[in-house]
């Protein structure tokens, strides 16, 4: 009986450490089974955001091989097919034709007095009138000037100058182009993008002029030295708006490493090059103390100015859409619609105030409301990374949100600045920038003078001839 009692005890004390041992694996089988399951959360998680960074890469490489990547519409910003607009004009609108012109000089008549196909009888003749404005070929104006120089005991050398003549020139180079052939020449080049080569073609095609790549350079040294003084003019006067927009993209004098700056308002526009991409060359340009609205981009070269700022909201909102992309970032994010509502409405009543339908008072009244409702986003917590990305970026910007509620004359984007750089990209793809520090001085104050014009409503031609000759007359009649 003793034998089988302990027998009965041991199979007991077994299966007691059995049940004890398949607790132990039932514990470790759930703890397993948990490890399975976020293993395989963070296995979709890494795929999914394995795929959203193979799209951005792949969007990166597109964007770098395009050539107008910069100022394409970006792929989410396109409407779809059946939403774009149709092209030409709203129905309804009223019709546009060439209008007749105010003078007529060949009055030209072809009678028909019989069947042009045939030669029979005709009947019901009736007139059909029709303007046609024509080219003539041109043949450039030829003057030969003959001036005199003397020795004057007081003041030197002295020369008689005539008002056609840009340079005083002789023996192998006294054959000059006037004033207005160089003005035309000189706009084609530096404000339509056409180069030196192409330049010279078409003015002897058209004009029956004859000159080279090289004397065209030369000449446009020539005249940018006589007009640096009209350039630094610009300068102060960028300097004295009420604000200014700046932008810079890269640029090539004779290889890379250069930069290409712009200051502009709604009247002037400065071109500088520079090597330099810091803060250095934008206090040259507008001074220690700036007394104006800096509108520009976030990069950092441009904190150091101590004036007033106001920073793109474009990019602010480019900024936002970016961080509904990122990995683990919720895209019906709360937070991010709240400034991207803000940043709105501050377009909004930058619009209104300028169109005179929003007063002073009112204002004021919004723009309070707003810097509050800044200030609570900013305190706000946050989780997910495209949230906290948007509010330490515009925290660092946190002074320059609503500069543009504070001074009027600052547009709330910094478009301006980036249209006044479409066209010199476009010349840098065309010409690849300058090749020497000499071509550089002569295109940054050809082209800032030429553009300037075009913001005045000025004639470029007119406005470059009659600053081009030696003589004090400012045009030539006869």
């Amino acid at each position: 009986m003793k034998d089988q009692q302990a027998i009965i005890d041991e199979l007991r004390r077994r299966v007691a450490k059995l049940g004890d041992l398949v607790e132990s694996l039932s514990a470790e089988l759930e703890v397993l089974r948990e490890e399975n399951r976020l293993l395989r959360e963070e296995n979709r998680r890494l795929r999914e955001e394995n795929r959203l960074l193979r799209e951005q890469l792949d969007q990166a490489l597109r964007a770098n091989a395009r050539q107008a990547a910069p100022f394409r519409r970006r792929e989410k910003a396109k409407k779809p097919e059946g939403e774009k607009k149709q092209p030409g004009r709203e129905k309804g609108h009223p019709g546009t034709c060439r209008t007749t012109p105010e003078q007529v000089d060949h009055e030209i008549e072809v009678p028909l007095d019989c069947c042009p196909k045939c030669g029979g009888e005709i009947s019901d003749c009736q007139p059909l009138e029709q303007f046609i404005e024509e080219i003539p070929p041109v043949r450039p104006r030829v003057f030969r000037i003959v001036t005199w120089q003397a020795h004057c005991k007081h003041c030197g050398d002295v020369f008689s100058t005539h008002p056609l003549q840009t340079s005083r020139g002789e023996r192998a180079a006294k054959n000059q182009l006037g004033p207005r052939a160089l003005a035309i020449a000189l706009t084609l080049n530096k404000h339509f993008g056409l180069s030196m080569r192409k330049t010279c073609t078409l003015l002897g095609k058209l004009f029956g002029l004859r000159f080279t790549p090289g004397g065209l350079s030369q000449a446009a040294d020539r005249i940018a030295d006589r007009l640096t003084d009209h350039y630094d003019t610009l300068i102060k006067n960028i300097r004295g708006s009420p604000a200014v927009f700046a932008d810079e993209t890269s640029w090539w004098v004779g290889g890379p490493g250069w930069w290409l700056w712009t200051f502009t308002t709604p009247q002037e526009t400065v071109y500088h090059v520079d090597q330099s991409r810091g803060s250095a060359v934008v206090k040259e340009m507008l001074g220690e103390a700036y007394p104006g609205m800096l509108v520009s981009d976030c990069l950092a070269s441009y904190n150091p100015i101590k004036c007033r700022k106001h920073k793109c909201i474009a990019h602010h909102l480019r900024a936002i859409s970016e961080a509904r992309e990122l990995p683990g970032q919720a895209a019906d994010s709360r937070y991010l619609e709240q400034w991207e509502l803000l940043l709105k409405m501050v377009i909004t009543f930058h619009g209104l105030a300028v169109d005179g339908r929003m007063d002073a008072k009112t204002l004021a009244k919004r723009r309070w409301h707003l810097e509050v409702w800044v200030d609570a986003l900013l305190d706000q917590a946050v989780e997910g990374p495209g949230d906290a990305r948007i509010r330490n970026r515009l925290a660092k910007q946190r002074a320059h949100l609503l500069g543009c509620l504070y001074e009027l004359s600052a547009e709330p984007t910094n478009n301006r600045a980036e249209r006044s750089l479409r066209p010199a990209v476009i010349a840098r793809k065309l010409s690849c920038g300058n090749k020497t520090v000499r071509g550089r001085d002569t295109w940054q104050v050809l082209t800032s003078i030429a553009t300037t014009c075009q913001q005045r409503g000025e004639d470029i031609i007119d406005h470059l001839a009659t600053r081009i000759p030696l003589a004090a007359q400012p045009q030539y009649a006869g």
